[in-house]
């Protein structure tokens, strides 16, 4: 089949799979592994290979940098400390665990092929936990602790998986080499990152103050950036992941200073689409691989047991050490059990949360295809990745309802604090500047804005009451708002249609229709 034909029978995929799981109200990672693996048996459909320079390469950079974008780096320090011991401790004992398991139920496996397979299925995948959450108000902590770890892990685990390919192929290994060079790769990476991000933030600044601003442009050089900070890390052999994640972080910080409100509009718009379809096609694309790693009927029914026994180990592993890591410390620190209690539903919700994705399966497929076990190590990878998306993945749903976890704060509520904080301030500031107005008009202008400040002041406040009565009034405004813009909606078609107006116009103002439906929702 033609690339071009794929391709585009892979999105007609995605937007039916997709489909599916709003319908069946799924999570959609599990929704294409599954429709993936059902699609690679159809016959006559073409084999699909995935080649692992493609995910490291085009793929992995841009999910890094909007997961990096996205992060809240407020909550991120606050939490560093259990970020560090699953992204970091956790990786590790995985990778250690998994490795003595793989050699003893593997014995055609060497130590370095089978510590090559612990760091391969050691990292979750928190593209798959955060699709599980979309339809739970899960508390900001552990979203950002799982988000945390999603972003620094693999950057240990690829450490490690390069240290034992590098082992297996050459026969030799310093423990002590590694360790200096994981850290030189983190740091190295990090500076890469800031290095990076400082450049695209200075080019912003730079055409902001040339006048030559444009939300296009913008937007382009931020669609560049992931793919700057990964290939600058990489071509220097430090750690390309937290280049990419480090440089999403600074220029999201930095974004509100140097970019202009249209620009982060289309941001939203193009990023929004090109992460979910990112991920839909690699999830879909870990399915289509279920094909080629069961091509001998008879090598997938040898190695299945130890497939299973893997992918019951790597969730042992994180059930065992997720509860010691938290609460060790608090039996050691009684001024941590004072400072930082945690509920045991969190704790069992993050225990469970260890689904592993494209990043091990893109990993498993680099292998050099001289190593030892090279084939058994695919196939456990695979193994790994399916019984943990789905079995963990579709159990989470009925995990968080039963467990009772909830979001602890009320977000609604103190964004509607903030709003009315901002809408006070502008109207402060308007009073301010008004010992200045040379003319009535200015006045004028100035008490209608106020007017409309205050009416959305109280229109807020409103929305926050509980009362029953505030609540229908709120309902009856939004009703009304709805029905006036739809009558906006209609008339600018009916002039676009009679040829009154150029398509130019109509679009500029059903914008701004769009832009005061939204406001109002």
């Amino acid at each position: 089949m033609q690339p071009p034909f794929l391709i585009f029978g892979l999105l007609i995929v995605t937007v039916a799979f997709a489909i599916v799981a709003k319908r069946l109200r799924l999570p959609y990672p599990i929704v294409f592994v599954i429709g993936g693996a059902l699609l690679a048996f159809i016959p006559g459909l073409p084999e699909i290979t995935v080649r692992p320079d493609l995910i490291f390469l085009v793929v992995l950079p841009p999910l890094l940098y909007a997961g990096g974008w996205t992060t809240d780096w407020r909550t991120f320090k606050q939490n560093r400390r259990p970020i560090a011991l699953l992204a970091i401790g956790l990786v590790l004992v995985t990778t250690v665990v998994v490795a003595v398991c793989a050699r003893g139920m593997t014995p055609e496996l060497g130590w370095a092929s089978a510590f090559a397979l612990g760091a391969i299925v050691s990292p979750p995948d928190a593209v798959a936990a955060e699709a599980v959450f979309e339809r739970f108000d899960i508390p900001r902590r552990i979203i950002a602790i799982l988000s945390g770890e999603g972003l620094v892990n693999d950057a240990t685990a690829l450490v490690v998986y390069r240290f034992a390919v590098a082992a297996a192929v050459t026969g030799t290994f310093s423990l002590l080499w590694a360790t200096v060079d994981f850290v030189a790769v983190a740091i190295g990476g990090i500076a890469i990152g800031l290095a990076v991000a400082a450049g695209i933030v200075t080019i912003g600044k730079l055409l902001d103050r040339s006048g030559l601003e444009d939300s296009l442009l913008d937007n382009l050089t931020l669609f560049i950036a992931p793919y700057a900070a990964y290939f600058s890390a990489d071509g220097l052999h430090v750690s390309g992941v937290l280049s990419a994640v480090t440089a999403g972080i600074y220029v999201s910080r930095k974004s509100s200073e140097i970019y202009a409100p249209a620009t982060r509009l289309t941001a939203w718009a193009i990023w929004s689409v090109l992460i979910f379809l990112l991920n839909a096609l690699v999830f879909l694309l870990i399915g289509l691989q279920l094909r080629q790693i069961v091509r001998d009927p008879s090598f997938a029914a040898h190695y299945l047991w130890a497939g299973v026994a893997i992918s019951a180990v790597t969730i042992a592993v994180r059930l065992v050490w997720v509860p010691l890591a938290t609460y060790a410390p608090r039996l050691l620190s009684r001024n941590l059990r004072r400072r930082d209690p945690v509920r045991w539903q969190y704790v069992s919700v993050i225990a469970w949360s260890g689904m592993r994705g494209i990043v091990s399966l893109a990993a498993a497929l680099a292998l050099p295809l001289g190593i030892s076990g090279r084939n058994e190590i695919v196939f456990i990878t695979f193994c790994v990745i399916f019984a943990t998306l789905v079995f963990q993945g579709l159990s989470l749903v009925p995990i968080v309802r039963w467990l009772g976890v909830d979001g602890a704060e009320d977000l609604k509520e103190r964004e509607t604090e903030v709003r009315v904080a901002a809408l006070r301030a502008g109207i402060s500031h308007l009073r301010r500047l008004e010992r200045d107005f040379q003319s009535s008009e200015e006045q004028q202008v100035q008490g209608r804005i106020i007017a409309e400040y205050d009416y959305r002041i109280q229109h807020l406040e409103r929305h926050g009451d509980g009362a029953a009565e505030m609540g229908a009034e709120v309902d009856i405004d939004h009703r009304l708002e709805h029905e006036a813009l739809k009558a906006e909606r209609v008339e600018i078609m009916r002039l676009r249609e009679a040829g009154e107006i150029p398509d130019e116009i109509f679009r500029t103002i059903q914008y701004d229709l769009d832009l005061a439906d939204s406001r109002i929702r």
